[in-house]
């Protein structure tokens, strides 16, 4: 059976074997068999049903900033929800819908006096992708501020999920072991001093700013932190900063991050990946496993 998803959701912006470089922050990826823009949970949830019903794969991909999609591109469908991107304040509660920013998320946090999101002030992620994989920085962590999330599972169904049931772990929520969608995410915070929040954001974005390669392409950190190590000092004193495959470089500015200097595509910063994960192995016997999230077809 041929599908025609814009046909069949004509109400949906969706797009046809669309270039997903176009949405990464590394610039790089191959094409989406469809994309979709779903802007309220009603579409998000006609789109589940439909892609259940017809055995279709589906893939879910937020703000695409800590992500590293193969040339190949995804099967099946993909969704963007940034158009979900709503946050509301509740008492000492912000409520950020899926695709809100996390940065933006924060200032509105900032601007009602509310303290315990400024961590998070300079993360480029979404609040969906966020919950999903527990961003952190700077020693905060989403589990510390999250008091619920309501997800989709892949049948359609909706469920409020407790801080305890999000089962957060380093970079790990229940919600990839379920394969839901974060739809929106409470966080519960303190009523603090707005003048202390706003110094303390500003003085981590400057660190941020000092220390990392924003302004060049990135997929962010790269790496996860092993036991006992930073895997930016072991790829530093591997002397791995500046190695380059292709358009794709290690960092010279901070090792943990590879960056798109020259029209580099997946292929290429999945063959940093791999040589700098080789190079560390041989030298100091430890094993780096990837933060950044790496998806679709060779």
């Amino acid at each position: 059976m041929v599908v025609n998803l814009i046909q069949e959701f004509s109400q949906i912006n969706i797009k046809k074997q669309e270039p997903l470089s176009k949405y990464t922050f590394t610039h790089t990826g191959g094409k989406a068999d469809w994309l979709a823009f779903p802007e309220n949970v009603e579409q998000v949830q006609q789109l589940v049903k439909f892609v259940k019903k017809n055995d279709m794969p589906l893939t879910v991909i937020g703000n695409a900033s800590n992500l590293i999609v193969r040339d190949g591109g995804i099967a099946g469908l993909v969704l963007i929800v940034t158009g979900m991107n709503q946050i509301k304040v509740e008492g000492n509660n912000v409520v950020a819908q899926a695709g809100a920013t996390y940065i933006k998320t924060t200032q509105v946090a900032r601007d009602h006096s509310l303290t315990g999101l400024e961590f998070a002030a300079g993360i480029p992620g979404s609040i969906g992708g966020a919950v999903f994989m527990n961003a952190g920085a700077y020693g905060g962590e989403t589990k510390f501020a999250v008091k619920s999330a309501t997800i989709m599972l892949p049948t359609g169904e909706i469920q409020e999920l407790t801080n305890e049931e999000l089962d957060f772990g380093y970079r790990h929520s229940s919600v990839q072991d379920n394969h839901g969608i974060v739809l929106e995410a409470t966080f519960e915070l303190k009523p603090g001093d707005k003048e202390e929040i706003t110094a303390q954001m500003d003085e981590l974005n400057a660190r941020r700013a000092a220390k990392q390669p924003l302004e060049l392409p990135s997929c962010g950190s790269v790496f996860k932190r092993p036991t006992g190590y930073f895997a930016g000092k072991l790829i530093h004193d591997a002397g791995l900063q500046g190695y380059t495959s292709g358009g794709a470089q290690v960092s010279k500015k901070h090792a943990g991050f590879i960056v798109n200097i020259d029209n580099g595509t997946a292929t290429d910063y999945l063959n940093v990946i791999h040589h700098v994960q080789e190079v560390v192995k041989n030298k100091f016997g430890v094993s780096l496993e990837t933060e950044v999230r790496i998806i679709g077809r060779d």
